[in-house]
């Protein structure tokens, strides 16, 4: 069995994978924290062979689920930001200054599609592109939507976005504080995602697919106006190509993967753009 982990800031995600056949066993979360642990907190520790881990937490914390997982599992593989993999040249001046989990996601969405924008909606929303031909540009990060509603202090930060909500009704004025606080940070949200993909496809000169991961990647969906997918899986489909272990991920398959989306056309995109810098 392989455990494949992505320790956020708040949550720390884990699915159990079949070696043989490729089956996903089980998956679940727990809260990230200082004293979690593995064998308590993740069934069938037991059965466990392999782990591959993607960790945004404080280094104490990775350092400590390392140690304690070399102890009960024979091979244990840490990602890494790197200046290049898989045929991706990272962007950034100090490579490994850049979160794994965005850099899973790029490498995973430029494996899949060839050039990408990899979108993670999570406590924090990031974008990145990766041009054909793996040249990746950097990305964007603004504050997720749970973020921007605490940063109100409006004691509303427990009231959620219902992820089946219709966009066109998220971005109507709300009526009551409740409504106008999700509304408002909703409409921030996928006119900030909208506005920097038609910008930088503009200014790179390609309409490049779209593909989203994270926790609010449903209901941000709803309100990105080009082609797109949601792919749940985005950064464990990094850590299946950075170390495939099983015969499928060595053939080049990752796990959940969807349709990549085809995108408009540059022509369509730039029209777009000009319309709203008109309004």
């Amino acid at each position: 069995m392989i455990l494949d982990l992505d320790i956020g800031n708040t949550l720390s995600k884990w699915r159990l994978k079949e070696a043989q056949s490729s089956e996903i066993r089980s998956r679940g979360a727990v809260w990230t924290r200082e004293e979690w642990r593995p064998g308590a907190d993740i069934p069938d520790l037991d059965v466990v062979e392999s782990v591959r881990i993607s960790s945004v937490a404080r280094a104490a914390v990775l350092d400590e689920t390392v140690n304690l997982l070399r102890h009960r599992v024979p091979h244990v593989y840490v990602a890494r930001s790197m200046r290049e993999s898989l045929g991706v040249v990272n962007g950034y001046d100090e490579p490994r200054r850049l979160g794994v989990d965005r850099w899973m996601g790029a490498l995973a969405g430029y494996q899949l599609a060839g050039g990408c924008c990899a979108i993670d909606c999570g406590s924090a929303i990031t974008v990145d592109f990766v041009l054909p031909g793996g040249s990746h540009l950097g990305g964007y990060i603004i504050p997720g939507l749970r973020l921007m509603k605490e940063s109100l202090k409006l004691g509303t930060r427990n009231v959620t976005i219902d992820p089946e909500s219709e966009a066109e009704a998220l971005l109507e004025p709300g009526k009551r504080t409740v409504e106008a606080v999700n509304h408002g940070i909703y409409m921030a949200a996928v006119s900030a995602i909208n506005r920097i993909y038609s910008e930088v496809c503009d200014q790179q000169g390609v309409a490049l697919p779209m593909l989203l991961t994270g926790g609010d990647a449903r209901v941000v969906s709803r309100g990105v106006q080009v082609p797109h997918a949601v792919w749940p899986d985005m950064v464990y489909g990094g850590l299946e190509a950075c170390f495939p272990l099983t015969l499928a991920e060595r053939a080049g398959k990752m796990s959940g993967a969807p349709n990549v989306p085809e995108p408009v056309s540059l022509e369509k995109i730039r029209a777009g753009l000009a319309f709203s810098m008109l309004l």
